[in-house]
C-alpha cells in the first residue's frame, strides 16, 4: 500500500470547499482541537453551541435536535383537502416530534397517489369508513381532522373509538352542541382533544401577547383586527351551512375572535355586531359575506373586529395602549408576519421592526400535540377553547339578528380555558 500524502491546500479546496478542510485536517496528526465554540457540546441528547456572534447581533436559534423518528408521535391526516395537502403534510418535514404516519381519505386513488409521495405503505392507507382499523395500528397515536367543519364531530368520536388522540382543525365543530359532544367524548375515550389554532403557537402573535400583558407599552386600549378574501366558486364547502355553520366568521374572522382573546387573556362581557351580504351575489345564498364585531373585555380593552368573504385580502392585527401601538402584518396568514412598534423616541415618533425567526406554524401545533401526548399534558388549546368560541360566535350572530349588543357572563382569572404554556420550538 503506498504512503499516506498529505493533500495540499488547493486539493482540499477542490475536494469540497473550507468545510471539507476543517474535517480533513482533524484527521491530520498534531492538528488543533476544534474549539468548543465551534464544535458545540452534547447534553441530554442535544447538540448545542454557545454564542458566536456578538452581543450586539440577534442569536440564531441552534441546531433543531430532533426527535429521532422512532421516538416521534405518529398522525394520521384524516382528510386531504387542500390545507392537509398544501400546509399540513409538507409541515411534517419540519416538525421535531411528530411524523406522518397515516392516510384517512374517502378518495381511495387520492390516498394512494399521496401515500405514495410520502412513502407510506398502503397499509397505512384508511377510508372513513375502516378508521375502526386503527385500533390496531400503533404507529398512530394522533388523528389530524381536517375536514369540513360539520363533520369534525363524527370523524373525532370515530379516531376516540379507536382509542387515538384527536387534533381538529379550527372551528372546532359547526356549532356549539357540535364542541361539546367533541369534549365528552375524549373524556369518555380518556384521550386529548385540541384545536389547531396555529395563530397561538406563531413567534410574532405570541410577541404581541407578551407586548399586550407586559405593560411595555400601557395598559392595552383597543385592538384592531381584520381577516378578509375574496371567494370565488359559489360550489365550495366553505359557502354551504350544512357543512360550514356560517360564513367568514367562523372560518377567518374566527381568527380576529380567538386572538383578541388569546393576546389579553380574558374573556369578553359583551359583544355588539353586524352581518350583510350583497344581494343576489350566488356566493352568499346561506352564509353571511361579512360580520363587524366588538369585544369588550372586563379591563377595558376593546377589540374591533371585521371579516368578510367579499373584499381583497388583508390580515392585520394591531394593538393600541397610550404608551405606543404595535401591528403585525399578515397576521393571520400562514407565513409572511411582519411585528412594527411605534413609541415616542424624543421628539420624534420611533417606528421599528422586530424581525423573529419565521417558523412553521402547522409543525409548531403538530409538536405542541407530540409534546401533551408524550408527556401526558393538557394541550394549550384544548376542547374547551374551542367551545368558547363557538358560543361567542353565536352570541355574534345573535346581536346580529337582533341588533342589541349581548351581555355575557363574567370570567374569572386570565386564559380560563387554555393549558399550560407550549415549549418553544
Amino acid at each position: 500500500m503506498p504512503d499516506r500524502v498529505s493533500p495540499s491546500r488547493r486539493d482540499l479546496m477542490l475536494a469540497g470547499g473550507l468545510g471539507l478542510v476543517g474535517l480533513t485536517l482533524a484527521d491530520q496528526a498534531g492538528a488543533a482541537p476544534v474549539p468548543p465554540v465551534d464544535a458545540g457540546t452534547v447534553a441530554g441528547g442535544k447538540v448545542q453551541f454557545p454564542p458566536w456572534l456578538a452581543e450586539t447581533e440577534r442569536p440564531t436559534g441552534g441546531p433543531p435536535n430532533p426527535t429521532p423518528p422512532d421516538r416521534r408521535v405518529g398522525f394520521a391526516v384524516l382528510g386531504l383537502g387542500r390545507l392537509a395537502l398544501e400546509q399540513i403534510l409538507p409541515a411534517f418535514a419540519q416538525a421535531k416530534r411528530a411524523r406522518l404516519a397515516a392516510l384517512v381519505s374517502g378518495s381511495p386513488d387520492k390516498a394512494a397517489t399521496v401515500a405514495a409521495q410520502y412513502g407510506l405503505p398502503r397499509s397505512a392507507v384508511y377510508g372513513y369508513d375502516t378508521m375502526d382499523r386503527l385500533r390496531d395500528d400503533p404507529a398512530v397515536q394522533v388523528v389530524y381532522v381536517v375536514t369540513p367543519n360539520a363533520l369534525h364531530a363524527e370523524h373525532a368520536a370515530a379516531a376516540f373509538a379507536a382509542g387515538k388522540h384527536v387534533l381538529s382543525e379550527k372551528p372546532m365543530a359547526a356549532s356549539s352542541a357540535q364542541a361539546r359532544s367533541m369534549i365528552e367524548a375524549a373524556k369518555a375515550a380518556g384521550r386529548k382533544l385540541m384545536v389547531a389554532y396555529r395563530i397561538q403557537y406563531e413567534p410574532n402573535n405570541r410577541e404581541a401577547q407578551r407586548l399586550a400583558r407586559s405593560g411595555e407599552l400601557g395598559p392595552l386600549r383597543l385592538i384592531d383586527a381584520i381577516n378578509t378574501q375574496d371567494m370565488g366558486d359559489p360550489a365550495q364547502w366553505r359557502l354551504k351551512r350544512a357543512l360550514a355553520g356560517g360564513g367568514s366568521l367562523p372560518d377567518i374572522g374566527l381568527y380576529c375572535l380567538n386572538t383578541a382573546r388569546f393576546v389579553t387573556g380574558e374573556e369578553p362581557v359583551e359583544v355588539d355586531a353586524a352581518t350583510w351580504s350583497t344581494p343576489d351575489d350566488p356566493r352568499f345564498r346561506e352564509v353571511e359575506e361579512a360580520v363587524s364585531f366588538r369585544l369588550r373585555f372586563p379591563s377595558g380593552t376593546i377589540a374591533n373586529c371585521l371579516t368578510s368573504y367579499g373584499a381583497h385580502e388583508l390580515r392585520r392585527l394591531k394593538l393600541i395602549a397610550p404608551g405606543g401601538w404595535a401591528e403585525i402584518e399578515d397576521a393571520f396568514a400562514y407565513r409572511g408576519q411582519r411585528l412594527r412598534v411605534a413609541r415616542r423616541s424624543g421628539e420624534a415618533e420611533s417606528v421599528e421592526e422586530r424581525k423573529l425567526e419565521q417558523k412553521n406554524q402547522f409543525a409548531l401545533e403538530l409538536d405542541h400535540m407530540a409534546e401533551c401526548v408524550q408527556a401526558d399534558r393538557t394541550p394549550r388549546t384544548p376542547g374547551e377553547e374551542g367551545l368558547q368560541d363557538h358560543l361567542l360566535m353565536e352570541a355574534i350572530y345573535e346581536s346580529a339578528r337582533t341588533g342589541r349588543p349581548v351581555a355575557l357572563p363574567p370570567a374569572k382569572g386570565l386564559d380560563v380555558t387554555r393549558g399550560p404554556e407550549p415549549e418553544q420550538g
